[in-house]
Parts: structure tokens; C-alpha cells; sequence
């Protein structure tokens, strides 16, 4: 990408990113890394360069951890659940306070559009709100020994110092939902943003500090390398917790990492959700419920549907309509007033979903609207919508994150059931039928660890988030979310 400096910024925009701290947040103090390096940062929409943040070292991040395992073994674990949900209270408040702000940075950095932004900051600061009310829940429980003899007491203690690596494509939201239930639960963290993205996690961590979080409590290094900057802290024996969020092929090597210090891990993986829509359906809902299921975050979500089963009596009726929905959508920089779908994160990108398009257009698919990428500058990939995708079109299994709807048709529940399942990856589907019968009868039978019937949305502050198979481990999200922090301790009380 170009580094060029030569357009004035507008006002408003300079001003957030200016706002924004470019140091590393260790122990409660914002310094530059060890090496004194840094990296760009640049606008998706433009190539052009925004910020320059540190370059973490290994030892920064060691550093962080050691800041970490202070302050719990300080006095954050044994602090009270009411100061910890307090301090969550008011980060939410903030957020919400500087929601225009918030969205205009992840906006400059992440590419989408402003209205999106502004819905993963009020999507981000709900999970803060959610866990503030979580944090003086915790209980355990007092029972009477089977045999009489004693009594059996058990309570939930934070598990430790905990390690997060967050994608880049929701910059905040991936950050609040594993922060506020581990703030909640009384644990400390170490936190490594994205390097395409990581301006928000700075000004999250401002706020955060601002509204009373002890320092060493939260600790953020940002880094031009992640692999060899978290190796060493994953490895260290203060670690207890690791939670990752991006691929599937990271998330592996990370597993086996943990697993030298026998970690605890949440891990929320790759996707390749199917998108069901049985003849009963109301295609005009299921077209609406499509939209937001591909297009949200321009298609680069994990829960983007990926792949869509149609009944082959309603497929013409509901590709035509989708395809003239998708090919209105306004394509541009996403701080532009009326923009619906923005740049894709880089080039990389953009030229992997150009690369996957291709494959399926020359094994036989047809492009109904969209099907190439946008002259100028900027990552931009126009909406598209594919009919006749063959079955060994790569796009079909591999996670396309980007504007590009691939459809294909079933002729029975059996057979749609199979080809939603006929993959390594279990993390969302979505189906619409107007049989509540035949939508739990589906439902129960997918393999994935979220459904969303009749809706293409299913992200809540108060629902467990996650997958199954290789598309991950643990929870994120409502009670279950906040119980990844917490172990369980049982005591055994003698009475005679």
C-alpha cells in the first residue's frame, strides 16, 4: 500500500486519531517499546498512512505479563465484585458517550461504514454493561455430605493472568467481550490488537484506565509480529488463560503453545456458515435476513454466511432478488455519507476473494451482479451474487470474508442438511422456514454452536458465542462467557 501524506485530513478526523494514544500500556503506564520501533497504520479506503504505533518487543510483552501477574496476585483478585462492576459501568457509559468518535476511528482504520461502526461500539459496550451486572453474581453453592458426615462448599476464584490475541475485524467488540467478563470474574490480562487495527484497542484501554481500572489490571502491546512477540508469554508459567479470536490455522499452533503450561483456552475460530432457505420460506425475508448474514462488516466476519442452500423451487425467485439488492449497495470510503459496503482490510484480501470468484466462475458458476473488483484506490470489492456454483468450487469450502454470496440448490431437508454439514467448520448457520417444526427439526440437527432461525443475526451480549469443530473451544458471551474466568474451588468441611 502507498504511504502518501499528501491529502489534508479533515478536521475531525485528524482530531480522533490524534486522541488516540500510540504507546504501549504497561503497568498502568502508557511508554514506548524497548526497541523504540514503530508500524503504520494506514486507511483501507485510501492506502494512506494514519498513525504510527510502538513495535512491541518479546520483552515488552514478558514485561506486560509480569505487570499482569502483579496486580493479580496483588490485591485485583480479592477486590470487590461491586468496584469491578462499577468500574465496567462507567467504561460503558463513556463508550456509549463517545460512540461517534469511537466509530469515526474504527471507521479510519477497519474501513466499514460509519453506521456499521457505530453499531459494533454500541455491540462492544454492551458486553460491558452485560458483565457489570455478571460481576456480583459468581456464586457457589453449601450442600450436606451424602453420608451426613460433613459439608461439601464450593466457590469460583478467578483463574489468573490471562492472554488475548483480537482480530481486526471487529477492533472493539472482540476486545469488550473478552475483557469486561475477565474485569468481571477478578482476573488481570495482557492484550495483543491486531496490527492492522489496533487503534481502538488504545482508546479502549484509555477509557478503561480513565474510569478507575487499577493499573496492571489491563496491559496492551501492540506489534508488527505476533507470533514471535506472544510465543514467550504464552509459554510463561504466570499465563492461565489464553483466548484467541481469527483463524483456524493459528488457533492450532496456539493450542499446542498452551499447551506446555496447560492452559486454559477459548478459542473462537474460522467459519463457513450455511445459509438455509426451505420452500416455505418467505423469500423476501430471507432475502433481508441474507443481507445482513453476508454483508455485515463487508463480509468479513467469521459469522458471514458463506455458502447458501436454497430450495430449488424458490432459487430463481430468491438469487434474482438478492443479486438486485447486493448490486445496489453503495460501494466507497466508509466515512462517505450514504456508503453501505467499504474497502476490504488490505490487497491480500481483496485479491483472495477475486482469486476465489475466478476459480468458481471457470469450473461454471454465473455472476448475476458483482463478480470484480473496483478500479482506483483502495481495497474495494464489488457485491456478488453466483448461481450454478459447482460442488468443487474452492469458495464453497474455504471462508471467503468478503462481498460474495455463492448459491446453490437442494431438493430435500435431508440433502440441505448434509451440504450445511459437509464441512470442518461448525460456528453459525442460519435457516428460514415458516414450519417452527421443521426450523427446530433443522436446527437440532446442524452442526454448528449457533443457529439463527429466521434472523441473519445472531450476536447478543447475553448469548454464548462460539463453535464447534474446527471452529472452536469455550464460550463468549452471557453466564457461560463469564465462567471462562472463573475455576471452581471445592472444599470439604468435617462437622463431627
Amino acid at each position: 500500500m502507498s504511504t502518501r501524506a499528501d491529502r489534508i485530513r479533515p478536521a475531525a478526523e485528524q482530531a480522533v486519531l490524534d486522541a488516540v494514544p500510540k504507546q504501549l500500556y504497561v503497568a498502568g503506564e502508557w511508554r514506548d517499546g524497548a526497541g523504540g520501533a514503530t508500524f503504520a497504520v494506514e486507511d483501507p479506503a485510501t492506502g494512506e498512512q494514519i498513525a504510527r504505533v510502538a513495535d512491541a518487543t518479546p520483552q515488552d510483552a514478558l514485561d506486560a505479563l509480569g505487570a499482569a501477574h502483579d496486580a493479580w496476585r496483588g490485591d485485583w483478585r480479592s477486590s470487590a465484585p461491586r468496584e469491578r462492576s462499577d468500574i465496567l459501568r462507567r467504561a460503558y457509559e463513556a463508550i456509549v458517550a463517545r460512540s461517534d468518535e469511537l466509530a469515526l476511528l474504527m471507521t479510519l482504520e477497519m474501513g466499514k461504514p460509519l453506521a456499521e461502526s457505530k453499531a459494533e461500539i454500541a455491540y462492544g459496550a454492551s458486553f460491558l454493561r452485560w458483565y457489570a451486572e455478571e460481576a456480583v453474581r459468581s456464586d457457589g453453592r453449601f450442600a450436606t455430605h451424602e453420608a451426613g458426615t460433613g459439608r461439601l462448599l464450593t466457590m469460583k476464584q478467578p483463574v489468573g493472568p490471562c492472554v488475548f490475541i483480537t482480530p481486526w475485524n471487529f477492533p472493539l467488540a472482540m476486545g469488550t467481550r473478552k475483557i469486561a467478563p475477565a474485569v468481571a470474574a477478578g482476573c488481570t490480562m495482557l492484550v495483543k490488537p491486531a496490527k492492522l487495527t489496533p487503534l481502538s484497542m488504545l482508546m479502549l484501554a484509555q477509557i478503561l484506565e480513565e474510569a478507575g481500572l487499577p493499573g496492571g489490571v489491563l496491559n496492551v502491546v501492540t506489534a508488527s509480529s505476533s507470533g514471535s512477540v506472544m510465543e514467550p508469554v504464552i509459554r510463561d508459567p504466570r499465563t492461565r488463560k489464553l483466548s484467541f479470536t481469527g483463524s483456524t490455522e493459528v488457533g492450532r499452533t496456539l493450542i499446542g503453545q498452551s499447551a506446555e503450561q496447560v492452559l486454559r483456552v477459548s478459542m473462537e475460530l474460522g467459519g463457513n456458515a450455511p445459509f438455509l432457505v426451505f420452500d416455505d420460506a418467505d423469500v423476501d425475508d430471507a432475502v433481508a435476513g441474507a443481507i445482513v448474514a453476508k454483508m455485515r462488516n463487508i463480509g468479513e466476519a467469521c459469522t458471514a454466511a458463506n455458502r447458501f442452500h436454497v430450495a430449488s423451487s424458490i432459487a430463481g425467485e430468491f438469487a434474482d432478488k438478492l443479486a438486485a439488492k447486493m448490486g445496489a449497495m453503495k460501494l466507497g470510503p466508509g466515512t462517505q455519507e450514504g456508503v453501505e459496503v467499504g474497502p476490504l482490510i488490505d490487497c491480500e484480501q481483496r485479491d483472495k476473494v477475486a482469486e476465489l470468484v475466478e476459480d468458481a466462475v471457470a469450473k461454471g458458476a454465473r455472476v448475476l451482479c458483482g463478480g470484480e473488483a473496483l478500479d482506483g484506490p483502495g481495497n474495494f470489492y464489488k457485491p456478488t451474487v453466483l448461481i450454478d456454483v459447482p460442488a468443487d468450487a474452492r469458495l464453497l469450502k474455504e471462508e471467503i470474508f468478503g462481498p460474495v454470496a455463492p448459491i446453490r440448490t437442494f431438493e430435500s431437508e435431508d440433502e440441505a442438511i448434509a451440504a450445511a454439514n459437509d464441512t470442518e467448520f461448525g460456528l453459525v448457520a442460519y435457516l428460514y422456514s415458516a414450519d417452527l417444526k421443521r426450523a427446530l427439526r433443522v436446527g437440532e440437527r446442524l452442526e454448528t454452536g449457533m443457529v439463527g432461525v429466521n434472523q441473519g443475526l445472531v450476536s447478543n451480549a447475553g448469548a454464548p458465542f462460539g463453535g464447534v469443530k474446527q471452529s472452536g473451544i469455550g464460550r463468549e458471551g452471557g453466564p457461560e462467557g463469564i465462567a471462562e474466568y472463573l475455576e471452581t474451588k471445592y472444599l470439604a468441611l468435617a462437622i463431627d
